[in-house]
């Protein structure tokens, strides 16, 4: 299991929001390229950006942002989500040095669309599937589907997706802890990897999630957890680092 630091842009700032509300946010930096290069410099492996007026516009917003982060960090795999609701932008966006996009409303709206995007371009599409008491929200949040979280994935997985985002609305921003046994029943689902996503606060939660690690989850994203310092990312990283040591050396 790997750590994904969250870089969410919003108005061209690094933010959180409580609960994907909109009008509940906290600024934590004005340069999201400086926010970038403190997570690689801590031993981010892989970085998620959301452009979160994107996923309100349906279009994106800040992809000259992250275009300059992903040409500045040409090692660092980047996942980009948020208003992605188009062959072109996928196309614009792995061009410009991003390796995987995250398809959110659109998937949900018309899966029809994901199956042909993973034809064209396998590897890189992850759907992201975010919901509130076992059902998918699309369109940044602010509308609930009658979806079945599962019964989802899976048809995604058929389409090939290279991994499924899994994040509980209700957690996420509020430092709650993650829905341990939620993103276990749907790693438990699937053949496909899960990144689990929303409340994590400590270094509890990923020795909790590194628990269910062997069921399918295969990386986990944070955000406000590791701006407010609840959580130092670097003894996160050195905690999963130890895991994976003691699993490869045959130890658990």
């Amino acid at each position: 299991m790997i750590l994904i630091p969250a870089i969410d842009i919003k108005s061209g700032r690094c933010v959180r929001l409580r609960q994907g509300k909109m009008d509940e946010e906290t600024v934590f930096g004005d340069d999201p390229l400086a926010i970038a290069e403190r997570w690689i410099e801590q031993g981010a492996e892989r970085l998620h950006i959301v452009d979160l007026d994107g996923a309100i516009e349906g279009r994106p917003i800040n992809a000259k942002i992250i275009r300059d982060i992903a040409g500045s960090f040409p090692n660092i795999p980047i996942q980009v989500g948020g208003g992605i609701r188009s062959k072109n932008v996928v196309e614009a966006y792995l061009n410009a040095g991003v390796q995987f996009v995250v398809i959110g409303t659109r998937a949900v709206n018309e899966p029809s669309f994901v199956s042909d995007l993973c034809s064209e371009f396998l590897g890189h599409i992850i759907v992201g599937l975010d919901a509130r008491e076992g059902k998918i929200a699309t369109d940044g949040w602010s509308s609930l589907s009658s979806h079945n979280v599962v019964d989802t994935a899976l048809k995604f997985e058929r389409d090939g997706v290279v991994a499924i985002i899994y994040t509980d609305i209700e957690r996420d921003g509020m430092l709650s802890g993650l829905n341990v046994e939620g993103t276990a029943y749907l790693a438990d689902s699937l053949q496909t990897p899960v990144i689990a996503s929303g409340g994590i606060r400590d270094l509890a939660d990923i020795a909790s999630l590194l628990k269910i690690a062997d069921s399918g989850v295969y990386a986990a994203i944070t955000g406000r957890a590791i701006y407010e310092g609840t959580l130092d990312f670097s003894e996160a990283n050195k905690l999963v680092s130890s895991k994976q040591q003691l699993i490869s050396n045959g130890s658990c």
